[in-house]
């Protein structure tokens, strides 16, 4: 009767366990910022009406966003009139994770490649979510230190308490700002 009651006893634990293990994967895959994200675009161009007149569309849009790794994702952002995919860094900072360009178009945007910009820069380049120094920053305030001028604009990020995917991609012609939730 014993033995019974033990082999129960290690099953019952064996099952929890599995189940455990599980749902931490579950749990890690959610509070990823890869993912698919349903929402809209909203299209605001100057064109149409003249500067100081903005005309606004708006439809449905899908991101999928993968994590590649080393603090870099990729975007495909689709719907309506758009169709794009681009690649953008990522850095933590507290309850969001901050994105910024990348390559040419981190160039093109802010004037230098990365690594030769900032206030404080030390040439630190990656992406990443962990980062920060020993002073107790984030990924995203080194990146700012390191990479960026006093009034360099940035375009979106990921709300992770909320799960949701807000950036807005600029042309010529207009501004695309893609706004969802992780589905």
């Amino acid at each position: 009767m014993k033995n019974v009651k033990s082999i129960l006893a290690m099953s019952l634990i064996a099952v929890i366990g599995f189940t455990s293990c599980e749902k931490s994967d579950l749990l890690s895959k959610k509070d990823s910022i890869e993912g698919t994200y349903v929402g809209t675009i909203t299209v605001e161009n100057s064109l149409k009406s003249g500067i100081n007149n903005l005309t606004s569309d708006s439809y449905d849009a899908t991101a999928e966003v993968k994590d590649l790794g080393n603090g870099q994702a990729e975007v495909h952002c689709y719907g309506g009139e758009m169709d794009t995919t681009f690649m953008l860094n990522y850095y933590e900072n507290y309850d969001s994770v901050m994105v910024c360009l990348n390559g040419e178009d981190f160039e093109n945007t802010y004037g230098h490649t990365m690594g030769q910009g900032g206030m404080m820069g030390n040439g630190n380049s990656s992406g990443g979510m962990m980062g920060g120094n020993n002073s107790g920053q984030t990924g995203w305030m080194s990146h700012m230190n390191n990479e960026h001028n006093n009034g360099d604009e940035h375009f979106g990020g990921f709300d992770m308490t909320n799960h949701s995917f807000d950036y807005t991609m600029q042309n010529n012609i207009a501004d695309y700002r893609f706004q969802g939730t992780k589905r």
